[in-house]
Order: C-alpha cells, then structure tokens, then sequence
C-alpha cells in the first residue's frame, strides 16, 4: 500500500484508539503525513527510536506493540518465556505507558514481565536481567535524544544489548509482524491474576548498589577529604537523581548539590534544548550553581543515565574546564589500571576494551600497565559482549570499557555503560587528586605529558526524511567509492571498510580482515598518528565523522585537529 493508503487505514480502523485518529485526522500538511507512513520505524540491531506520534514511522504504543510481538515471537523460539522479560523506563513523555505496552503484550503472549514500578537508570536493567535470570530486559528510553523522542532497546540474557545472532534475529521476528491486527495484548488485572506481571524495585536497587560500591578502589580518601569537597550534580530532570545521589551518600561525600531546576524527572525537559551531557548548552544552570558553592566538580548524567558529562574547576584560572567522554574516561582508566597495580588487586591477563573511535590515548595507557587493549565497533553492546566472551572462553579479564560518547564501565555486574559508577569513581578521581593538592584538569594536564596530547573531535550533519536518508546513503557510497588520497596533509595509509570486513594498506595494497561484524562504517588510519572515521547514525538521521590526533601541545593538537575536521568536511560536501 501507498503511505496515503495507511494514513487512510489509520485514520478509520477502530483498532486504533480515538485519539490517534482525531490526531492523524487533524494533520493538513502533505509532507508531515508522507514523514509518518513512508515507511515502519525501523527495528534496527537495537531496538526502536523516533518522534513520539500517531503514524507507522512514529513512537507510540502500536509500534511498540508491533516491535514486542516480534520480539515475544523469538524468546518462544529459544524456549525462553519461562526466565521472563525485566523492563525499565525513563523520565520521557509515554515512557511509563509505552513499558506497561510492551509488558501486557509479552503477557499476552505467555511471557512472565519483571517492571520497576517507577523511573530507573538503563545500567540497572542490564543490571536487572542477570540478577532476575531473564532470557531478555527491554528498556524505554531515547537515552540523550530531543524531547520529542523517545525509543525501546533491547537486551538478552547476558545483559548486553541485543548483538549477533539475536539482533539479527529478533529483528527478522519483528519484520514478519505486518498486521498489528496481530499484536497480543491482555489487561494488566488479567495478566496479574495469571502472576504473569510482576512488579519490582527495591529490592534491585539494593543489589545494584552494593555492586555499584564495590567499585571503589579508596574509600578511605573518600572519607578523609568528604568535607572538603565539594560535588555539583544535575540528572537533567532524568533518572539518576536517586542513585547517584544514594551511591554519592553511601560512600561519605557530603557536599553535594543538586540543580533544583533538573532534579525532577520530567520528559518536557523545561530547562534544556537538548537534554545531552555533551552539549554545552545543559549546563548553563550548573555552572551557576558551581561558582555560588565553588564547587570542585560539576557532573551531569543524561535521561536514562547511562552517559555523564563532566565540568571541573581550574584553580589557576579560576574557571570551569570542559572534558570529553574521551578525557573523563582516560582519567578514570588510568586511576583504577594504577591504583589496582599498586595494591595488587588487577586480576590475571586483565582488558581494557574500547570502540574504534575513541582515543588512542587508551593503546598506550594500557601498554603503559601491561593490560590487554580490545577494540570494537561504536556500540556499548559491543563491549558488553567482549565480558561474555572473557568469561565462556577464560581469555581474559574485563577491567574497563569506554566510548568516547561519555560512556564507560568499571566492574562487570552490568553488561552496558553506566553513568552512576562514573560519577562515583570520577569523584573519588577528583578526591584522590585534591588530597594530592591538584585538580582534576591538573591530573589530565599530567597524562597529555605523560602520554601525548592525543585530542578527538565529533562533527555530525542531521539530514531528515526520506530525502535525508538518501543523502546520508549518497555520502557514505562516495567515500567507500572514491577514498581520500590525504586529509589536512596528512597521508592516508590505510582504509578500513567494516561493511567487507577488509583493511586496504595504501602503500602496498595488501588487503587483511579487520575481524570485526559487518557495519557500515569507513575508517581511515593517516599518518603523524591520526584517524578519521565516518559513519551513520544507528539511533538518528545523522551522518558522523569522527576523527583524532597527536600534537606536541595543547596548542598543537588542536591546531591539527581542526585542520583535518576541515578537511574531512570538505571531502564529504
């Protein structure tokens, strides 16, 4: 059928509930109606995002309907309705209604569902799967999206998010479901009396916590410099507030202060445009409230959180610097590869593993401790997945992960990045740091001369529709078809084409695997230890060019990395 076909289906078919029609009925712009029907959200190798609204390519509790079939459909097919689904949601608009959707059709479908009954962080879902035993956890939230967003992902047994065979799988299940005719549901009072909806909370968040605490490697200079320190925090009106301000007390910090005006959950996020820890703009209310208690160290954590964002004091200027996924995730990498060194407690043949576009300051950290470095594809899922394989084959034993978009992991209880063990162990960083006299920015000042002054940069385009995704495809067949001989000077030595598993060495054309899954995803190594890399968005309509450096200086290295971010972008356009 034509997209005005459904459109008309919708607007007519009492299956839909009233409302929905009265909202598509309303629409008179020909363009927003094509946006809406032009195809199914997609079930990508995560799950569901997009724009909460009535309409096949939209958010709402059809197509979250429709994706929970598919998915119920699959875990009957592994024989895994017995171990049950545990579900989690954020602070967004339809969050709560879209997680009770997906529960009653599980329910439906003979699948037992484990909810919290109120907001919880993503990291305690996939914290939840393994603790409840369940074969899957899904999780409504669109993590750092817009307002008018929101999203479902997926996760198996493992806690990981959904990766090879399952992905793949499941999201063949999901594409058989064309009828939402089709789509089970029940009542929550049936599915309750058939003990089939259970609600949970407390007691998880008891368990998370205590694996949370065990993180900490000196909780002794937590007590001794508790009281004079001083921690900045913002959820941005999501659902850190709770734990990270529990796990923050439970340690012994003490002066902590909380943006009043992004403490609530609320999924209109009043205050904030983009409720993103790595835009600048979220942090206006903050900064304010930083220099009012002159605090030490700001921290904010995204809606679900998972990611976090960090300010800290200069005391030379008197200023708040900025740091990178990139930045806060080599300080507290280095922090536990040094001090589990000194005290002897690194475990046998220990891993730092990282995603293909995030500092290569990581390669030599981890040389500098004899830890084993893993690379990835862009994805946390991926470095969950590397814990699972550590422990079915004993290679290996997981200490850290991180992505540069502000995500890390320290401890293995949760199998996804989380934002409450990050603000937990940076604040003990910082700690650490000013028993010693130095900042936070001081201590990474120390690693750029220790290390090299590795600096990394994001440049992203947004290009909507189906015209933008015909735009994102033209651009990325550009660049797999006719390569850059060098960018900003800078030879290119080597491409990585992940959609052949293939890594093409310039100089002599040798052609090797890059042992990694299929993704649409170029990499170029350049020379003077520089990188490119250029990629759609899985989540949204955005094409990404990542891109990395090695300078002399500060000065230096963003010189040279504005030079290739230029010259990147020029080959591109």
């Amino acid at each position: 059928m034509s997209y005005k076909e459904i459109y008309e289906q919708w607007c007519t078919d009492e299956y839909f509930d009233e409302k929905t029609r009265e909202e598509l009925k309303a629409l008179t712009d020909e363009k927003e109606i094509e946006d809406r029907f032009y195809r199914s959200l997609e079930f990508g190798t995560g799950g569901l995002r997009g724009v909460i609204g009535a309409g096949t390519n939209r958010m709402n509790i059809y197509t979250v309907r429709q994706a929970t079939q598919g998915l119920a459909n699959y875990i009957i097919s592994q024989g895994g309705q017995e171990k049950g689904v545990a579900i989690a949601y954020d602070s967004r608009i339809m969050s709560p209604e879209f997680s009770k959707e997906a529960a009653l059709c599980l329910n439906a479908n003979g699948i037992k569902t484990y909810r919290f009954e109120s907001l919880r962080p993503t990291p305690e879902l996939s914290f939840a799967v393994r603790e409840l035993g369940c074969i899957a956890g899904i999780v409504v939230t669109a993590s750092h999206n817009p307002r008018e967003y929101n999203g479902y992902k997926v996760y198996w047994e493992d806690g990981a998010q959904i990766t090879p065979p399952h992905d793949k799988n499941i999201l063949a299940e999901v594409a058989k479901v064309t009828d939402l005719h089709d789509c089970k549901t029940m009542t929550r009072d049936e599915a309750r009396d058939k003990g089939l909806y259970v609600n949970i909370g407390e007691k998880i968040d008891d368990a998370y916590m205590k694996e949370l605490k065990k993180q900490s490697i000196h909780p002794d200079v937590i007590r001794e410099m508790a009281k004079d320190f001083t921690i900045v925090y913002t959820p941005l009106n999501g659902t850190g507030n709770k734990p990270v301000r529990r796990v923050l007390k439970e340690l012994g910090f003490e002066k902590v202060y909380v943006v009043r005006e992004q403490e609530a959950p609320d999924g209109n996020f009043p205050t904030l445009p983009y409720p993103n820890p790595e835009d600048p703009n979220a942090y206006k209310l903050a900064l304010e409230l930083a220099k009012e208690v002159d605090a030490d160290i700001i921290l904010a954590t995204d809606p679900d959180a998972d990611r976090l964002g960090v300010y800290c004091k200069d005391t030379k200027t008197g200023e708040y610097v900025s740091f990178t996924g990139n930045m806060s995730g080599m300080l507290i990498a280095e922090y536990i590869l040094r001090e589990r060194t000194l005290e002897q407690t690194m475990p046998p043949h220990p891993a730092l593993v990282e995603t293909i576009v995030t500092t290569d300051m990581a390669k030599v950290i981890a040389a500098d401790y004899n830890v084993h470095l893993i690379e990835v594809l862009t994805g946390f899922k991926f470095i969950g997945e590397q814990i699972k394989f550590f422990e079915e084959n004993q290679s290996y034993h997981y200490v850290f992960g991180l992505e540069e978009s502000y995500g890390c992991l320290a401890g293995t209880y949760a199998r996804d990045k989380d934002a409450c063990v990050a603000v937990m162990l940076l604040c003990e960083v910082a700690a650490f740091y000013k028993k010693q006299g130095k900042t936070l920015w001081d201590a990474m000042l120390d690693m750029y001369e220790k290390y090299g002054y590795f600096k990394e940069g994001l440049h992203t385009i947004t290009l909507k529709g189906m015209d933008g995704a015909a735009q994102i495809k033209a651009m990325m067949d550009k660049a797999r078809q006719n390569p850059p001989m060098e960018l900003a000077g800078l030879k290119v030595e080597a491409v990585r084409d992940y959609t052949k598993d293939e890594r093409k060495d310039c100089k002599t054309g040798a052609v090797t695997a890059t042992g990694l899954p299929n993704s649409n995803v170029l990499y170029y190594e350049l020379s003077n230890n520089s990188w490119c890399c250029i990629r759609p968005s899985g989540t949204e309509p955005k094409i990404k060019f990542y891109f990395g450096v090695k300078g002399e200086s500060l000065e230096d290295s963003e010189k040279k990395l504005d030079a290739l971010r230029d010259a990147l972008i020029q080959f591109m356009s």
